[in-house]
C-alpha cells in the first residue's frame, strides 16, 4: 500500500509538472497577443487579469468545501485541468473582448478548482512522518515545469515564423500538456482514503470546524504575507541594480532550479526536525534575502540572492501545506487548503500595492526593508506560538 501511495504522490506531481509547462508556454505571450494582435489596450489586459485572479481565489474556497463534501478529489482535479485546457485551446479561435474575458475566467476557475483537491490528494497519499517529503516532491515537479515551459516557449518562438499564426500554434500547443495531465489523472492516480468522520480521537467540535491552531497559523502567515509582495518588485530591483533584460529569464530559471533541487531535501528535513523549525529558518532566510535586495549594488549579488530565494521557497511552500495537513482532520483538509490559498492570494494584493507605494514615496530600498522587518516579526511569532500550533 505504501508503494502505491508513493507512486500517487509522484503522479500528482507530474500533473503539476505538465500543468506548469502549459502555463509557462501560454502566459508569457498572452499579454503581447492581446495588445499587438487583437489591439486591446493595457487597461483591458489589467482588468482581465484582475478578474482572473479573483476567480482563482473564490474558486479555491468553493472547491475546498466541495472536495470535503464529496470525499473525492479526482473529479474535481479533472474538471479544473479540463477547463484550463479548453480555455487555452479556444484562444486560438476568438478575437472579441467578451470571448477573451470569458475564456480567461474559465481558465481562472480551472486553476482555482484543482489546487485544494490536489493538496488533499497529496496529504492523503502520504504518512505524517513523510508528508513533508511528499509535498516537496510535488513542489519539485511543479517547479521543474516552470523551468521547462519557458525553454519550450523559446524554442517555439525560434522555430515558428512571426505573425498572428505564431500565437495560434502556441495556444494549440499549450493544450497538449494539459491533455497529458488528464490522461495521467485518469489512468495512474488513485483516490486517497478520506475519513468522513474527520479522524479518530477528536471532539465533536473538531469534527465540524477547523481547529484553533489552523486560524492561529493562518493569522501569522497573513502577517508574513503583508511583507511578501509580488516577485515583480524583485525583477524591478534587479534591473535597477544593473541586471540586463536578457539575464532576467535566465536568473529566474536559476531560481526555479534551486527551488526544485532543494524542495525534497527541505521537505524531508521538516519530517525530521518539525515543520515550525523548518519554516522559521525559511522565513529568516527570506528576511535576509530582502535585506540583501535593499543593500545590493552589483548584479552578482542579485544572482546570489535569487539562489537564496529559491532556498526560502523550498523551506516554506510545501512545508506549510504539509503543516496544514498535519493539524487539520482528514475530512476538513479541502476547506483548510482552500481558505489558506485564497487568504494568501488576497493578502498579496494589498502587500504589492503597499510595496509600490513605499518604492515611489521613499525609494527602491524601502519595500525591501519593510518586508524584511515583517518577515522577522512573523518568524518570531511562529516560534513564540509554536506550542499552541497543536498537531492532531
Amino acid at each position: 500500500m505504501q508503494s502505491i501511495k508513493n507512486k500517487n504522490v509522484f503522479f500528482v506531481g507530474l500533473l503539476s509538472f505538465f500543468g506548469g509547462i502549459s502555463q509557462d508556454v501560454f502566459a508569457p505571450i498572452l499579454p503581447i497577443y492581446l495588445t499587438t494582435i487583437l489591439g486591446f489596450d493595457k487597461t483591458f489586459v489589467g482588468i482581465v487579469e484582475g478578474i482572473v485572479t479573483a476567480s482563482v481565489h473564490i474558486c479555491k474556497v468553493a472547491a475546498g468545501f466541495v472536495s470535503d463534501k464529496l470525499h473525492k478529489q479526482k473529479p474535481i482535479i479533472f474538471l479544473g485541468y479540463f477547463l484550463s485546457m479548453t480555455s487555452r485551446l479556444l484562444f486560438a479561435f476568438v478575437a472579441s473582448s467578451s470571448a477573451v474575458i470569458g475564456l480567461r475566467v474559465l481558465d481562472g476557475i480551472g486553476k482555482g478548482v484543482k489546487d485544494p483537491a490536489k493538496d488533499v490528494l497529496i496529504a492523503g497519499s502520504a504518512k505524517k512522518e513523510t508528508r513533508g517529503k511528499s509535498f516537496g516532491i510535488a513542489r519539485m515537479l511543479d517547479t521543474l515545469g516552470s523551468v521547462v515551459g519557458p525553454l519550450i516557449l523559446f524554442g517555439l518562438l525560434y522555430l515558428l515564423k512571426d505573425g498572428a499564426s505564431l500565437y495560434y500554434y502556441i495556444f494549440l500547443f499549450s493544450a497538449v500538456p494539459l491533455f497529458i495531465t488528464l490522461s495521467i489523472l485518469v489512468f495512474k492516480i488513485k483516490e486517497a482514503p478520506i475519513n468522513p468522520a474527520g479522524g479518530q480521537g477528536l471532539t465533536v467540535s473538531e469534527r465540524v470546524i477547523l481547529p484553533k491552531s489552523f486560524y492561529l497559523f493562518l493569522g501569522i502567515t497573513i502577517l508574513f504575507t503583508l511583507g511578501n509582495s509580488s516577485d515583480a518588485f524583485l525583477i524591478l530591483r534587479a534591473q535597477h541594480v544593473g541586471v540586463s533584460l536578457l539575464e532576467i529569464p535566465i536568473m529566474i530559471a536559476f531560481f526555479n532550479l534551486i527551488y526544485a533541487a532543494m524542495a525534497v531535501p527541505f521537505g524531508s528535513l521538516s519530517d525530521r526536525i518539525g515543520r515550525v523549525k523548518t519554516m522559521f529558518i525559511g522565513w529568516i532566510v527570506y528576511a535576509g534575502v530582502y535585506l540583501g535586495f535593499a543593500f545590493a549594488s552589483q548584479s552578482l549579488v542579485i544572482w546570489l540572492l535569487y539562489g537564496l530565494y529559491g532556498i526560502y521557497y523550498a523551506m516554506s511552500e510545501g512545508v506549510a501545506k504539509a503543516f496544514l495537513a498535519d493539524m487539520v482532520a482528514l475530512g476538513h483538509r479541502g476547506k483548510a487548503f482552500g481558505i489558506y490559498g485564497t487568504t494568501i492570494g488576497v493578502v498579496t494584493l494589498p502587500a504589492s500595492f503597499f510595496a509600490g507605494f513605499l518604492w515611489d514615496r521613499f525609494g527602491p530600498q524601502a519595500p525591501f526593508y519593510f518586508s524584511a522587518i515583517i518577515a522577522g516579526m512573523a518568524a518570531i511569532l511562529l516560534i513564540v506560538f509554536s506550542k499552541k500550533l497543536r498537531i492532531l
